[in-house]
């Protein structure tokens, strides 16, 4: 049994703690808000975010970052991207010496253009590793125990041995990776593609164009990854493909659900205010395009999706544009 910690009590956070509990551990959810924490120690279930899954014996809420840190082995970051930095800057001084922290978050920090675990390292200190989870997982399917397998990525072996051991269930597998990079820019860019799936099927575009956006889409989040250091296989896997097939086509999908309202003619606004959780995808458009930017690569679904949530054009002239472009070669060139 391990000490975990588990830090945000929205679905994935929460369906992380219930699935670590599962798994035999002690394990401490935090939530910044009081009224959420009364709430879930009363039902033993996340009332908001996962109201169908009952909480292990092992695991307890707690408010309190100092309670939920003591002595924790495992940190588990599951907070908004907006809002990582300032969670871990205040957790920072309670972190166990050995404690590994586990990203479990997918997007770029606007401003920075900084990964997660960037963000992570950069507040926690070089002395805890920080090891990436990523890949196609739907928060309630695990919570479940449905089977899923991810990715568990690292520069430190032991760290990654250490996730893989200790987050295993007979539904849950993890592969491991050193390309933080690719896993974590596909992570991130996968969500904005998701987007422009849900906009295609929300004007009724067919499977053929749904295809095809997924397809192109690979190939951009694929063009950033390697320019930024990662690696072309790693696109290809769990991280990659898989998430991006699953956050593609998936009805659980926050960010396809977001393209589908916005097919139907309502505004970002509108779409946010009635959602209970974060779509990263609107959050990371405008870091994605600064940093292909910064490395010259072009990004034109991301470029389009940009300009629809800022509302500079509407859906069917962002389809028409991308339809419309300059034919060339389907391989990549250098």
């Amino acid at each position: 049994m391990r000490t975990v910690a588990v830090l945000g009590a929205g679905s994935w956070g929460t369906a992380l703690a219930v699935h670590l509990g599962h798994a035999g551990h002690d394990v401490r959810l935090w939530a910044r808000d009081g009224a959420l924490v009364n709430e879930m120690a009363a039902r033993r279930a996340n009332a908001i975010y996962l109201p169908d899954v009952r909480f292990p014996d092992s695991l307890s809420a707690t408010p309190s970052l100092a309670d939920a840190l003591r002595d924790a082995d495992l940190v588990v970051s599951a907070i908004p991207s907006h809002g990582c930095r300032s969670v871990i800057h205040a957790a920072a001084e309670f972190l166990a010496p050995h404690a590994v922290v586990v990203s479990a978050t997918k997007g770029l920090e606007a401003g920075t253009l900084l990964r997660m675990s960037e963000v992570i390292a950069q507040e926690a200190g070089s002395t805890h590793p920080v090891v990436v989870l990523s890949g196609p997982s739907f928060a309630s399917e695990v919570a479940r125990q449905l089977p899923t397998a991810i990715l568990a990525a690292s520069l430190d072996a032991a760290a990654i041995e250490l996730v893989q051991h200790e987050f295993r269930a007979p539904y849950f597998r993890l592969y491991g990776s050193d390309d933080v990079v690719g896993v974590e820019i596909g992570a991130a860019m996968k969500n904005i593609i998701a987007i422009a799936a849900g906009v295609v099927e929300g004007l009724g575009l067919g499977h053929n164009a749904l295809a095809a956006l997924i397809t192109r889409g690979l190939a951009e989040l694929t063009r950033l990854a390697c320019a930024a250091g990662g690696r072309r296989e790693t696109l290809a896997g769990l991280s990659g493909l898989g998430d991006l097939v699953l956050t593609c086509t998936g009805n659980l999908s926050r960010n396809r659900h977001v393209g589908i309202e916005l097919a139907r003619g309502r505004s970002v606004s509108q779409i946010l205010a009635s959602m209970k959780m974060v779509a990263e995808g609107v959050l990371t458009t405008g870091a994605a395009l600064a940093l292909g930017e910064r490395y010259g690569i072009e990004l034109p679904i991301t470029t389009q999706m940009a300009d629809v949530l800022s509302e500079r054009i509407d859906v069917r002239t962002a389809i028409d544009v991308l339809m419309l472009r300059r034919q060339r070669s389907e391989a990549e060139t250098g």
